[in-house]
Protein backbone atom coordinates (compact mmCIF):
# COMPACT_ATOMS: atom_id res chain seq x y z
CA UNK A 1 0.00 0.00 0.00
CA UNK A 2 1.38 3.59 -1.05
CA UNK A 3 1.77 5.72 2.06
CA UNK A 4 -1.50 7.98 1.68
CA UNK A 5 -0.94 11.65 2.68
CA UNK A 6 -4.10 13.95 4.39
CA UNK A 7 -5.24 17.03 3.57
CA UNK A 8 -6.45 19.46 6.29
CA UNK A 9 -9.98 18.03 5.76
CA UNK A 10 -9.03 14.63 6.16
CA UNK A 11 -7.26 15.67 9.23
CA UNK A 12 -9.91 17.38 11.13
CA UNK A 13 -12.40 14.31 10.47
CA UNK A 14 -9.50 12.18 11.72
CA UNK A 15 -9.38 14.87 14.70
CA UNK A 16 -13.37 14.73 15.50
CA UNK A 17 -12.26 10.50 15.95
CA UNK A 18 -9.34 11.28 17.93
CA UNK A 19 -11.54 13.44 20.70
CA UNK A 20 -14.29 10.52 20.99
CA UNK A 21 -11.45 8.47 21.67
CA UNK A 22 -9.78 10.92 23.93
CA UNK A 23 -13.74 11.35 26.13
CA UNK A 24 -13.90 7.54 25.88
CA UNK A 25 -10.09 7.10 27.99
CA UNK A 26 -11.35 10.13 30.34
CA UNK A 27 -14.53 8.13 31.12
CA UNK A 28 -12.78 4.48 31.69
CA UNK A 29 -9.89 6.10 33.58
CA UNK A 30 -12.24 6.52 36.36
CA UNK A 31 -14.38 3.24 36.31
CA UNK A 32 -10.65 1.48 36.14
CA UNK A 33 -10.63 -0.14 39.91
CA UNK A 34 -10.64 -3.86 41.65
CA UNK A 35 -13.31 -5.58 40.82
CA UNK A 36 -14.86 -4.17 37.16
CA UNK A 37 -14.51 -6.78 34.46
CA UNK A 38 -12.71 -6.02 30.78
CA UNK A 39 -16.13 -6.63 29.40
CA UNK A 40 -17.77 -3.99 31.41
CA UNK A 41 -14.92 -1.38 30.23
CA UNK A 42 -15.60 -2.93 26.77
CA UNK A 43 -19.80 -1.86 27.02
CA UNK A 44 -19.11 1.97 27.75
CA UNK A 45 -16.72 2.43 25.66
CA UNK A 46 -19.04 1.18 22.95
CA UNK A 47 -22.21 2.34 24.21
CA UNK A 48 -20.59 5.97 24.38
CA UNK A 49 -18.97 5.80 20.95
CA UNK A 50 -22.12 5.14 19.50
CA UNK A 51 -23.89 7.35 21.53
CA UNK A 52 -21.75 10.52 19.68
CA UNK A 53 -22.88 8.98 16.56
CA UNK A 54 -19.68 7.29 15.93
CA UNK A 55 -18.20 3.81 14.79
CA UNK A 56 -15.65 1.76 17.22
CA UNK A 57 -13.13 0.59 15.13
CA UNK A 58 -11.77 -2.40 16.15
CA UNK A 59 -14.77 -4.82 16.72
CA UNK A 60 -15.43 -7.00 14.09
CA UNK A 61 -12.11 -5.87 12.63
CA UNK A 62 -10.53 -9.00 11.72
CA UNK A 63 -13.40 -10.76 13.42
CA UNK A 64 -11.86 -9.39 16.79
CA UNK A 65 -14.72 -9.99 19.35
CA UNK A 66 -14.56 -6.65 21.23
CA UNK A 67 -14.81 -2.50 21.37
CA UNK A 68 -11.82 -2.13 23.29
CA UNK A 69 -8.25 -4.22 23.67
CA UNK A 70 -7.83 -4.77 27.18
CA UNK A 71 -4.37 -6.31 28.14
CA UNK A 72 -3.95 -7.06 31.61
CA UNK A 73 -0.37 -7.32 33.64
CA UNK A 74 2.06 -9.16 31.21
CA UNK A 75 -0.45 -9.08 28.12
CA UNK A 76 1.19 -6.54 25.54
CA UNK A 77 -1.59 -5.95 23.30
CA UNK A 78 -4.70 -7.15 21.62
CA UNK A 79 -6.47 -8.49 25.07
CA UNK A 80 -9.84 -9.90 24.37
CA UNK A 81 -12.58 -7.89 27.02
CA UNK A 82 -14.19 -10.74 28.94
CA UNK A 83 -16.86 -11.11 32.03
CA UNK A 84 -14.24 -13.28 33.65
CA UNK A 85 -11.45 -11.15 33.47
CA UNK A 86 -11.89 -8.82 36.68
CA UNK A 87 -9.40 -6.59 37.53
CA UNK A 88 -7.66 -6.77 41.15
CA UNK A 89 -5.40 -4.51 42.52
CA UNK A 90 -2.00 -3.79 41.65
CA UNK A 91 -2.95 -4.89 38.21
CA UNK A 92 -2.07 -2.81 35.41
CA UNK A 93 -3.94 -2.25 32.29
CA UNK A 94 -3.36 -1.34 28.65
CA UNK A 95 -7.06 -0.31 26.57
CA UNK A 96 -6.42 0.32 22.96
CA UNK A 97 -9.26 2.09 21.06
CA UNK A 98 -10.25 3.27 17.63
CA UNK A 99 -12.92 4.89 16.30
CA UNK A 100 -14.30 5.22 12.39
CA UNK A 101 -16.50 8.39 10.89
CA UNK A 102 -16.82 9.60 7.54
CA UNK A 103 -14.11 7.19 5.86
CA UNK A 104 -11.53 7.91 8.87
CA UNK A 105 -9.88 6.41 11.64
CA UNK A 106 -7.86 7.30 14.51
CA UNK A 107 -6.41 5.19 17.65
CA UNK A 108 -5.11 5.55 20.89
CA UNK A 109 -3.85 3.81 23.59
CA UNK A 110 -3.38 4.25 27.34
CA UNK A 111 -2.16 2.27 30.32
CA UNK A 112 -3.61 2.72 33.64
CA UNK A 113 -2.78 1.20 37.31
CA UNK A 114 -5.32 -0.34 39.27
CA UNK A 115 -5.05 1.11 42.82
CA UNK A 116 -1.44 1.45 43.90
CA UNK A 117 1.64 0.01 42.51
CA UNK A 118 5.07 -0.82 43.55
CA UNK A 119 7.63 1.77 42.19
CA UNK A 120 9.02 -0.69 39.26
CA UNK A 121 5.66 -1.19 38.07
CA UNK A 122 4.64 2.74 38.01
CA UNK A 123 8.14 3.14 36.52
CA UNK A 124 7.42 0.86 33.29
CA UNK A 125 3.94 3.10 32.80
CA UNK A 126 6.32 6.48 33.74
CA UNK A 127 8.64 5.81 31.10
CA UNK A 128 6.78 3.69 28.00
CA UNK A 129 4.51 7.37 28.59
CA UNK A 130 7.19 9.34 28.19
CA UNK A 131 8.46 7.55 25.49
CA UNK A 132 5.81 8.48 23.86
CA UNK A 133 6.14 11.88 24.64
CA UNK A 134 9.48 12.52 23.07
CA UNK A 135 8.80 10.48 20.11
CA UNK A 136 5.84 12.32 18.50
CA UNK A 137 8.25 15.34 19.64
CA UNK A 138 9.88 14.22 16.61
CA UNK A 139 7.70 14.06 14.22
CA UNK A 140 7.95 17.10 12.61
CA UNK A 141 9.09 18.31 8.84
CA UNK A 142 12.55 17.31 7.80
CA UNK A 143 13.06 14.87 10.57
CA UNK A 144 13.39 10.75 9.32
CA UNK A 145 11.13 8.20 10.44
CA UNK A 146 14.29 6.74 12.11
CA UNK A 147 14.80 9.91 14.47
CA UNK A 148 11.14 8.90 16.18
CA UNK A 149 12.11 5.41 16.14
CA UNK A 150 15.73 6.04 17.92
CA UNK A 151 14.42 8.07 20.72
CA UNK A 152 12.14 6.05 21.88
CA UNK A 153 14.46 3.28 21.93
CA UNK A 154 17.12 5.04 23.13
CA UNK A 155 14.86 6.45 26.26
CA UNK A 156 13.12 2.99 27.25
CA UNK A 157 16.77 1.17 26.86
CA UNK A 158 18.58 4.04 29.35
CA UNK A 159 15.91 2.96 32.00
CA UNK A 160 16.35 -0.52 31.63
CA UNK A 161 13.51 -1.16 30.03
CA UNK A 162 13.05 -3.49 26.58
CA UNK A 163 11.32 -2.25 23.41
CA UNK A 164 8.51 -4.85 21.84
CA UNK A 165 10.11 -5.50 18.59
CA UNK A 166 7.04 -7.97 16.64
CA UNK A 167 4.67 -5.34 16.87
CA UNK A 168 5.08 -1.17 15.51
CA UNK A 169 2.74 2.06 15.00
CA UNK A 170 1.58 2.60 11.99
CA UNK A 171 0.13 4.93 9.22
CA UNK A 172 -3.60 5.49 9.68
CA UNK A 173 -6.32 7.43 7.54
CA UNK A 174 -8.92 6.10 5.53
CA UNK A 175 -7.74 2.65 6.65
CA UNK A 176 -7.15 1.58 10.54
CA UNK A 177 -3.55 0.21 9.72
CA UNK A 178 -1.25 2.18 6.81
CA UNK A 179 1.73 2.22 5.36
CA UNK A 180 4.48 3.24 6.78
CA UNK A 181 5.65 1.04 9.42
CA UNK A 182 6.09 3.01 12.59
CA UNK A 183 9.31 0.94 14.38
CA UNK A 184 10.03 1.68 18.10
CA UNK A 185 13.46 1.04 17.25
CA UNK A 186 16.13 0.70 14.87
CA UNK A 187 18.28 -1.52 13.98
CA UNK A 188 21.97 -1.74 14.10
CA UNK A 189 22.40 -2.13 10.50
CA UNK A 190 20.12 0.90 9.47
CA UNK A 191 20.60 3.75 8.04
CA UNK A 192 19.24 7.53 8.91
CA UNK A 193 19.62 8.95 5.52
CA UNK A 194 17.83 6.01 3.97
CA UNK A 195 14.74 6.51 6.54
CA UNK A 196 11.18 7.76 5.21
CA UNK A 197 11.10 11.65 5.12
CA UNK A 198 8.71 12.92 7.36
CA UNK A 199 6.46 14.99 5.37
CA UNK A 200 3.20 17.54 5.86
CA UNK A 201 0.26 15.26 5.49
CA UNK A 202 1.71 12.09 6.91
CA UNK A 203 -1.04 10.77 9.90
CA UNK A 204 1.38 7.93 11.89
CA UNK A 205 -0.15 6.06 15.01
CA UNK A 206 3.41 6.21 17.46
CA UNK A 207 2.57 3.25 19.87
CA UNK A 208 5.29 2.49 22.07
CA UNK A 209 5.05 -1.01 23.70
CA UNK A 210 7.67 -1.54 26.47
CA UNK A 211 8.16 -4.61 28.63
CA UNK A 212 9.87 -5.03 31.89
CA UNK A 213 11.80 -8.12 31.01
CA UNK A 214 13.04 -9.33 27.52
CA UNK A 215 11.35 -8.04 24.17
CA UNK A 216 10.27 -11.30 23.46
CA UNK A 217 6.48 -12.06 22.93
CA UNK A 218 3.95 -14.84 21.80
CA UNK A 219 0.46 -14.74 20.73
CA UNK A 220 -2.02 -16.98 23.40
CA UNK A 221 -4.09 -19.70 22.60
CA UNK A 222 -6.96 -16.93 21.78
CA UNK A 223 -5.00 -16.14 18.67
CA UNK A 224 -5.44 -12.62 19.44
CA UNK A 225 -4.01 -11.82 23.37
CA UNK A 226 -0.14 -11.45 23.01
CA UNK A 227 1.66 -12.09 25.62
CA UNK A 228 5.53 -11.53 26.95
CA UNK A 229 7.60 -14.75 26.43
CA UNK A 230 8.78 -14.48 30.06
CA UNK A 231 5.51 -13.14 31.93
CA UNK A 232 6.87 -9.87 32.93
CA UNK A 233 4.53 -6.93 32.57
CA UNK A 234 4.19 -4.86 29.74
CA UNK A 235 2.74 -0.67 29.13
CA UNK A 236 1.64 0.31 25.91
CA UNK A 237 1.10 4.03 24.90
CA UNK A 238 -0.28 5.56 21.74
CA UNK A 239 -1.15 8.59 20.02
CA UNK A 240 -2.52 9.13 16.30
CA UNK A 241 -0.13 12.11 15.19
CA UNK A 242 -0.56 14.54 11.79
CA UNK A 243 2.79 15.93 11.04
CA UNK A 244 2.48 19.20 9.76
CA UNK A 245 4.10 22.55 8.59
CA UNK A 246 3.51 23.64 12.60
CA UNK A 247 4.60 20.82 14.15
CA UNK A 248 3.02 17.45 15.32
CA UNK A 249 -0.56 17.46 15.88
CA UNK A 250 -2.16 15.17 18.30
CA UNK A 251 -5.50 13.89 16.94
CA UNK A 252 -6.17 11.46 20.06
CA UNK A 253 -4.86 13.80 22.91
Amino acid sequence: MAIQLKNNKNIERMNSCGAIISQVHEVLSKLVEPGVSTWELDKVAEEYTLSKGFKPAFKGYQDFPGSICASINDEVVHGIPSKNRILKKGDIIGIDFGVFKDGFYADSAFTFGVGDLDNLTQKLIDVTKKSLEIGIEKAIVGNKLYDISKVIQDYVEENNFSIVRSYVGHGIGRNLHEDPQVPNFVLESEKREKSLDLVEGLVIAIEPMVNIGTPDVKVSDDNWTVVTKDGSLSAHFEHTIAITKKGPVNLTK
